[in-house]
This record gives C-alpha cells, sequence and structure tokens, in this order.
C-alpha cells in the first residue's frame, strides 16, 4: 500500500461483524453489526485511502472468534458491501467470470456476460462454487452489483450480476459430488403425515443439515444432503425411535438450469438415476456412476 501511495487502515472484522455461536455456520447478527460497521468505516475512511481486514471470521457478543463456512470471504466482502451502502462489489477468481459449468469438469463451457441476482441465487443455492450461496441476497437488497472478475486479467469485466440479466441463458450445470439419499418412512402403519415432517425438519435444522433435495409419497420421505458422516449418525439416531432410516452414499447430484433434451441424456450418460426432480426451467437429478465392467484377460 506504502508503494503504491496509499494511506491504508486496518480494521480487525471481528470488532463489527457479530454473529451466533455456531462455528463454521455462524449467522450474521444484522443489526449490530450494520451499526458498528458503518461507523467504523465512517471514521478511517475519514483519513485513509484504504480499509483492509480479514474475511471468513466474525465474532460473538463475547468476543469468541467464529466462521462463516465456505467461501465465506465472499460474503465477508458482501456483508461489508451492504452495512456500508457500496457503489459496487468486485471479487476476483481464477476464472474469466461466472461460466456455465465447471471448466475442470467440461469442455467447451462459455462466460455468462450478464446475470440477474435471481439466476445467481438459484445457481448458488444447486452448488455452483464461483460464489458463496449467502453472498447475493445482502447485495439483491440494496441493489448493488457485483462483479466477478478474473485476477490474472485485471482490465475484464468479468460477469455483472445485478437487477437485469440476460435474457436468454444457455443450459447451465451444476454437479455436486459426495451426496447421501436418506429414506425416511413410519414404523407404525401410518402415513407420513404433517406432524412427522415437522418432527423430521426439526432434526434437520437443529444438525443444521441442507436438504438438496426431496420428496414425500404417502409412506415415506426422501431428501438428498451433502454427505456428512457424523450429521448423518446423529440424523439416524435421532429419527430411529419412530422413523426405519436408509441411507445410499457415494452419489452425485446434478442440477441443469435452462435444461435441453441433449444435455440431459449426455448427464444420464452412465449412470442410474437414484431420484429425479423437474421444474419449468430446472431438473435435478441424483446418480450412481455405472461401474465399467471390463473382460478379464488370459492368462
Amino acid at each position: 500500500m506504502i508503494q503504491a501511495g496509499l494511506n491504508a487502515a486496518w480494521l480487525d472484522i471481528r470488532g463489527v461483524l457479530y454473529t451466533d455461536e455456531i462455528h463454521r455456520e455462524a449467522k450474521v447478527i444484522w443489526g449490530i453489526t450494520t451499526e458498528k460497521t458503518s461507523k467504523a468505516m465512517d471514521q478511517l475512511m475519514a483519513n485513509h485511502d484504504v480499509v483492509v481486514t480479514q474475511g471468513f471470521i466474525g465474532s460473538t457478543a463475547e468476543n469468541h472468534t467464529t466462521t462463516l463456512g465456505r467461501e465465506g470471504s465472499d460474503y465477508t466482502a458482501a456483508i461489508l458491501s451492504y452495512c456500508c451502502g457500496a457503489d459496487a462489489m468486485h471479487i476476483w477468481k481464477d476464472v474469466p467470470g461466472v461460466l456455465t459449468a465447471d471448466p475442470r469438469k467440461f469442455d467447451n463451457v462459455t462466460k455468462i456476460e450478464k446475470l440477474s441476482y435471481n439466476e445467481a441465487i438459484e445457481m448458488t443455492y444447486y452448488g455452483a462454487k464461483v460464489i458463496h450461496p449467502k453472498t447475493i441476497k445482502p447485495l439483491q437488497n440494496k441493489n448493488i452489483p457485483l462483479f466477478v472478475r478474473p485476477f490474472d486479467d485485471p482490465q475484464s469485466h468479468g460477469t455483472r450480476i445485478s437487477s437485469e440479466g440476460e435474457g436468454y441463458y444457455p443450459p447451465i450445470v451444476v454437479i455436486e459430488e459426495d451426496q447421501a439419499l436418506i429414506s425416511i418412512s413410519v414404523k407404525d402403519f401410518s402415513f407420513v403425515a404433517e406432524h412427522h415432517l415437522s418432527n423430521i425438519f426439526g432434526i434437520l435444522s437443529a444438525l443444521r443439515v441442507k436438504v438438496n433435495m426431496m420428496r414425500n409419497t404417502a409412506i415415506s420421505f426422501t431428501l438428498c444432503v451433502n454427505y456428512n458422516p457424523e450429521k448423518i449418525r446423529l440424523l439416524q439416531e435421532k429419527l430411529g425411535a419412530e422413523f426405519s432410516v436408509i441411507v445410499e452414499e457415494g452419489l452425485e447430484m446434478i442440477t441443469v438450469r435452462h435444461f435441453s433434451n441433449e444435455v440431459i441424456t449426455e448427464m444420464k450418460r452412465s449412470k442410474i438415476t437414484m431420484f429425479e426432480d423437474r421444474l419449468q426451467d430446472t431438473i435435478q437429478l441424483v446418480v450412481k456412476k455405472i461401474p465399467l465392467i471390463t473382460r478379464k484377460k488370459e492368462e
């Protein structure tokens, strides 16, 4: 900063960003965070060109350090942007911008020039890794545009995320690996009714298990979650008295936004579809890869 001729100030983010006490998945306490951040930034920017702070962490009211989860640094920037009423937010990545699929898994991916807030929220909710799932909403609430830009090409504007998106989006593919499919059914002769679902969701919430897909029938409730052995063990333990629980591990969840039949056919190739859900512009598949069978070599 000194070499660049900028007068920089340091701000320990834990002095302004307050959360609850859940380490690794802490929730922001917005009222006190907004008040303290706005006051601190006004004071520092009065005499400095730049404020430098940390991402990813926060603090409880008792001064215990907490963390915000995966890619929490992006989320931190969005929190600060919201609290300060920023004109725009820029994040720098190792990709040209938001792409139609993960370039490490697919060829011929393309950059999306403009995304609406709603489309970006849908993508991140379904597992797109380029942006933290919680990043978009604070920006949308104050209509702050977000630019996802490549750090190896500083002149590029990357992808702009704002209230204005493209009129047409190509198929966008998001893959979440290491998934588990959990089938829950009642042990007695009753159907899966509202009070059963209330109990199940209460336990899911207490364990902070994120549900990626779900469906209920008369006699069972099926859900797809990220595979976390400890959380799934606790879920089985808490549900075991009332329900039968079957867990299928080692699965993959594929989400295609703005899908075409050709893309769906390709995504299903060499896979067994365990679970499928289709909406007007989104299809989700939970699949299991078919192991290759090869002829044994003759001695």
